[in-house]
């Protein structure tokens, strides 16, 4: 592990986590590999470029690391106690913020102690990033864990170019009017020189609540703070849709997908849904929906197979853990009283798989089913069109996604009308292949026009457009 001789970064992303994960090797030796990521494999460009660090959490509690060099830019990382986790990430970031930011289809929790929590490591965080920037830096903020640290920043390092993107949805206003602490976390956002959402109707609800809220002067999409001015606009994230297609194509992917057909008794039809096992991912209302077309002798079990990929996740929380023993009865009760002795109806599987596996999967995915109640993006859909050989696929997607807005020749459904998907299942089950490949065709032109590379430059371009206005004014 080498430590960095400069601390000056001309260019800062700070998230919740660092972009690496720690390996410790047989004779103990400790390494760090890059995470797959689509954010990780846009940014890092970027910060070998112009000589740049990365601040966040490691992933381990009550331990102090160094900042180090890692793949041509800095790792810096910010510590955080066991009762931080609990109470800032466990607590307020995800127990309070997430669901008030998915339209609260769970009820969010309001305690002062999570409150106090967050308040303390968005310091230390906004600290870390101070102390690493080199002078008229550019620091790029990521998500709503951290929703306080763009005005704390500017309060230390007002020399410092500040964006700031939030990759879930923003509330509309009466909803986040329910928090005890709204004016701290608007007027937190308002010391970047630029807000980033997924979709143009997130950004008008932060717009609206600074108006309501604050005293601040609102002109279209800028807010004036002081001397200072803040602007909030839409930038749809998008994956590294060139690295899915070649993974997807290699001789390893194409072989993974044959064995799979092969495991699944060579189905006709293979549907699939693969999210991370969250109560915004609808996956009660779609397995529910797709049991009854199996049931109800719609789909017949002997030529279709539904494989549902649930990926771990916060299992130390009761809704979490509700989640999946809901999912697990489900499941079993539906393939319980469908089919005969061998394949299941629905091939369940609770667990992540790599990166190569997941290409495999879209690859034999004649129909994929993307139905979140909520969802900033849903980064899934389009490494399904990205994945998907030739255009002889579908891609069932939740209006509520923000992928729709792009996606618009997906079957777009309303995921807790259950019988309208239920029919729309149906309809891209049966969908004559021109109808299909004339969908395709649009979404694959769609993602190919608007790579994540994009995104982060043209996030990027805005924000020194918005400082060099600021600055030609001053």
């Amino acid at each position: 592990m080498n430590h960095p001789s400069s601390t000056d970064a001309s260019f800062v992303v700070v998230a919740n986590r660092l972009p690496v994960d720690r390996h410790v090797t047989p004779d103990g030796e400790v390494t760090w590999r890059t995470s797959p990521g689509g954010l990780v494999t846009a940014l890092e460009p970027v910060m070998r470029k112009l000589g740049g660090a990365w601040v966040g959490w490691h992933g381990a509690p009550d331990e102090k690391l160094k900042p180090f060099d890692h793949d041509g830019y800095q790792v810096v990382p910010v510590p955080l106690s066991a009762q931080e986790q609990e109470e800032y990430y466990e607590g307020f970031s995800n127990g309070t913020l997430w669901p008030l930011y998915h339209d609260t289809v769970e009820k969010p929790e309001f305690h002062r102690e999570w409150w106090d929590a967050y308040q303390h490591v968005n310091r230390r965080f906004a600290q870390a990033t101070a102390d690493v920037a080199a002078p008229g830096a550019t620091v790029w903020v990521q998500d709503y864990q951290l929703q306080l640290v763009p005005t704390l920043l500017r309060e230390m390092r007002p020399d410092l170019r500040i964006g700031f993107f939030l990759h879930i949805p923003f509330p509309p206003v009466e909803l986040f009017q329910q928090l005890p602490w709204r004016r701290q976390l608007i007027e937190g956002l308002l010391g970047a020189d630029l807000v980033g959402f997924q979709v143009p109707t997130q950004a008008a609800n932060f717009l609206r609540l600074v108006r309501q809220r604050t005293a601040h002067k609102v002109e279209r999409d800028r807010v004036l703070v002081g001397e200072h001015r803040c602007v909030a606009r839409a930038y749809p994230i998008s994956i590294d849709v060139a690295g899915f297609e070649e993974l997807a194509a290699s001789p390893e992917a194409i072989s993974e997908a044959e064995a799979l057909l092969e495991e699944l008794g060579h189905p006709k039809k293979v549907l699939l849904g693969v999210d991370r096992l969250d109560y915004t991912k609808g996956l009660r209302q779609r397995i529910r929906a797709i049991g009854e077309l199996f049931t109800e002798g719609k789909l017949d079990p002997s030529e279709v197979v539904f494989m549902q990929i649930a990926t771990p996740s916060r299992e130390n929380v009761d809704e979490y853990r509700r989640l999946r023993d809901d999912i697990d009865l489900l499941v079993g009760r539906i393939n319980s009283s469908v089919g005969g002795v061998g394949r299941p109806a629905i091939v369940y599987r609770h667990a992540g798989f790599p990166r190569q596996t997941m290409a495999a999967m879209y690859r034999i995915a004649d129909v994929m089913v993307v139905t979140p109640l909520a969802d900033g993006m849903n980064l899934v859909a389009k490494e399904y069109v990205a994945c998907h050989p030739g255009t002889d696929g579908a891609l069932v997607l939740s209006e509520f996604a923000g992928a729709a807005r792009e996606l618009r020749r997906a079957y777009l459904v309303n995921p807790y009308d259950l019988d309208g998907m239920k029919d729309m299942v149906m309809h891209a089950v049966g969908a004559p292949y021109r109808e299909r490949a004339s969908r395709m065709r649009s979404l694959q032109r769609q993602i190919r026009n608007n790579p994540i590379e994009k995104w982060a430059n043209t996030f990027l371009g805005d924000l020194a457009g918005i400082k060099a206005l600021g600055d030609e004014d001053d």
